[in-house]
């Protein structure tokens, strides 16, 4: 009779209570074994593959989280797969949070007992579909999701991944074991061997897990993985054994070369030197964030942070990253030196032999292939260069890398007073490769830039600015040069030069020989103005003009050099403005190549000049003798205006306006 005094309101909810009890109560006594045919029903409709379950089956309330339990389970592979089967075990035991599965996208497994499992992770070669997305075959493959599992208990348990694209293969092994203290009930160690790109790795490490972890508690993780001598160290720990999103980790990368560690990523780096590095690492929504970067390669040091993502799945890497000092051998892998090589020989690993010549120029090719496959922006700055005869400081550079093109725009840094700017373009998206260059020097101080060559700081004036323009069509630094196009420009405005050893710019014996013997001129050299120009025709720099005037001279020079052979075929001479006793009007020559230069002080000329000499002393008398090293003084001096402005040889005119016909017309001579 109270039953039926309760308003009818309450008395649904009451029915619908003892109800779900009822169900409660059969599901608890029976364990839902019966359940287990709708089960295998329902998930091989939902999933769009069979399921199976070979043993026991309990699905129950115990007594609010859901308990799941399965033997001999399996969950079949979509057809194009390896292996016959996506998931398969002798036991999985769950406990599952039952509002996990009406609200959220990710249901929480409260423990999780797992024993003798295979799991089949796989990409389809076209890298369309995944075995782990369910439904339609045809349906757009999703990233991995896996459930919020707080605990686990796992034994025997293997898991493969296989992704044809980014050419990984692994198979790791799974085993939960109990520990021996009194602060972790058991950790989770694994084991795994695969490629990466072809290249063999191994790892080891374990999920450790607190006992706090039921509450809510955090997951210690620690991670080795080692390839060759490449070692990578991860620890730290996740807010859940299966949550890596908002993981706070540290990582520490060392071995011979950087560029291997980042091959295994498919991310294309310049060779390092040896390397250590630290950094802070987590993931945020698509992103791995490296911050708080520290570490040396060779003799210098880097700091920074560096984020990878995949955005349209293609690897996206963005960086921000400094040197304080680079030592000037850490710099030569940036271009394509050997760094074992100049590990192991210093400076003189730059020099390879080919054919018996030694070589200079860098010759390791771009990898084309591999950056085709990844974009990145990275800005790097150096405050200074540990290098001898080398005034360089803060150095920046703007990375790009879109789609195959390759620029390095702006690329500064400070010279001795002077500053370079530059903007290079590496256009990779055709074949072969072709690259544009453009190079400016703002004036600069002649006596601090040429201080280690013999130039004294005090007493010199005179400012150098420079610029290259050149195309260059070839897979490496060596090939884009040998085949080069272009102009070089070195200008000297108005200024003076004080030497303290031998100079070309000023050839009256006398003063040579004042050199040689003092170690230092009386006065410096007066420069008018002076130009250093090179026109570059398939590789061969040809002198076009090199023409310097001087308040008592003009030194002229011809000849070429080569990229391609990188050989060196120069001579300079110097014709007085005043009659003088004692001047050789003899060419100076630097020849050899670029790597072993030489030198020609005493050339052929003079060497004709001392026996005409000798003769003449012997024939007449020993004053006639001097007549040999006369010079009349009729140099022609310059018009500064075209030497200023880089004009090339055409263009040149004496000081009273006429064409000069004393420098080169551009010519590549037989170097052609």
């Amino acid at each position: 009779m109270r039953w039926r005094r309760l308003p009818l309101p309450a008395r649904i909810v009451l029915w619908i209570v003892g109800i779900l009890f009822a169900i409660w109560l059969i599901l608890f006594i029976t364990k839902g074994r019966f359940l287990k045919t709708p089960f295998e029903r329902i998930m091989s409709a939902s999933l769009e593959r069979p399921v199976r379950v070979g043993g026991d089956f309990q699905l129950y309330f115990a007594p609010i989280t859901i308990k799941f339990l399965a033997q001999d389970m399996t969950i079949a592979n979509l057809p194009w797969a390896s292996r016959p089967a996506f998931f398969q075990a002798g036991q999985i035991d769950m406990r599952i949070a039952p509002l996990s599965l009406m609200f959220g996208d990710r249901y929480r497994v409260r423990t999780l007992d797992l024993q003798k499992a295979a799991i089949d992770l796989e990409w389809s070669k076209d890298g369309n579909s995944n075995t782990w997305t369910f439904g339609a075959p045809d349906a757009k493959a999703e990233p991995l999701t896996l459930p919020l599992i707080q605990r686990a208990l796992i034994t025997g348990t293997t898991m493969r991944y296989r992704d044809p694209a980014m050419q990984i293969a692994t198979d790791i092994s799974v085993d939960t074991v109990k520990a021996q203290d009194t602060r972790f009930a058991s950790d989770i160690r694994f084991t795994g061997a695969g490629t990466m790109r072809g290249k063999p790795f191994s790892m080891r490490g374990g999920l450790l897990s607190p006992n706090e972890t039921v509450t809510g508690g955090r997951n210690q993780l620690a991670v080795a993985a080692q390839a060759g001598a490449t070692e990578l160290d991860i620890t730290g720990t996740l807010p859940g054994a299966t949550v890596i999103e908002g993981a706070d980790l540290k990582l520490k990368a060392s071995g011979p070369n950087i560029s291997l560690l980042f091959d295994y990523l498919g991310i294309v780096t310049p060779d390092t030197r040896a390397y250590h590095v630290t950094s802070a690492l987590t993931k945020v929504g698509g992103e791995w964030r490296f911050t708080h970067i520290k570490g040396r390669f060779g003799d210098s040091d880097i700091a920074g942070r560096m984020t990878v993502s995949l955005p349209d799945n293609r690897p996206l890497l963005k960086a921000n990253l400094s040197t304080q000092r680079l030592d000037i051998l850490d710099a030569g892998p940036f271009i394509g030196y050997d760094p074992e090589r100049l590990e192991a020989q210093g400076a003189a690993g730059a020099i390879t032999t080919v054919g018996g010549q030694k070589r200079l120029l860098p010759d390791a090719p771009l990898r084309i292939e591999a950056i085709r496959n990844f974009d990145a922006d990275v800005r790097y700055t150096v405050k200074s260069v540990r290098a001898d005869n080398v005034p360089v400081s803060n150095i920046a550079l703007a990375l790009k890398l879109d789609h195959s093109l390759l620029t390095l725009s702006p690329l500064t840094f400070d010279m001795a007073g002077g500053h370079i700017s530059s903007d290079i373009a590496i256009d990779a998206r055709v074949k072969p490769v072709d690259t544009r260059y453009d190079i400016r020097l703002s004036p600069t101080p002649m006596g601090r830039l040429l201080a280690g060559w013999g130039v004294e700081e005090s007493g010199t004036t005179g400012t150098i600015k420079a610029r290259v323009q050149m195309t260059g069509i070839g897979n490496s630094v060596h090939d884009s040069l040998a085949a080069a196009n272009g102009r070089i420009a070195v200008i000297l405005p108005a200024g003076s030069m004080w030497a303290r050893n031998i100079q070309l710019s000023e050839l009256d014996v006398g003063t040579f020989i004042s050199k040689m013997f003092s170690g230092k001129l009386k006065k410096p050299v007066q420069i008018n103005c002076g130009l250093i120009a090179f026109t570059v025709r398939n590789g061969v720099a040809a002198a076009d003009p090199i023409l310097i005037d001087t308040q008592k001279n003009v030194m002229l020079g011809r000849g070429s050099f080569s990229f391609r052979d990188e050989s060196i075929d120069l001579r300079f001479r110097a014709d007085g403005k005043k009659f003088s006793l004692f001047s050789g009007q003899s060419p100076v020559g630097i020849g050899g190549h670029f790597a072993a230069p030489s030198y020609d002080i005493i050339s052929p000329e003079l060497v004709a000049r001392g026996g005409a000499a000798v003769a003449l002393g012997a024939v007449a008398s020993p004053l006639a003798s001097v007549l040999a090293f006369v010079d009349i003084g009729d140099a022609k001096s310059a018009a500064c205006g075209p030497v200023l402005a880089g004009a090339n040889a055409a263009a040149q005119r004496a000081k009273g306006g006429k064409p000069r016909n004393d420098v080169g017309r551009g010519t590549t001579s037989k170097k052609e």
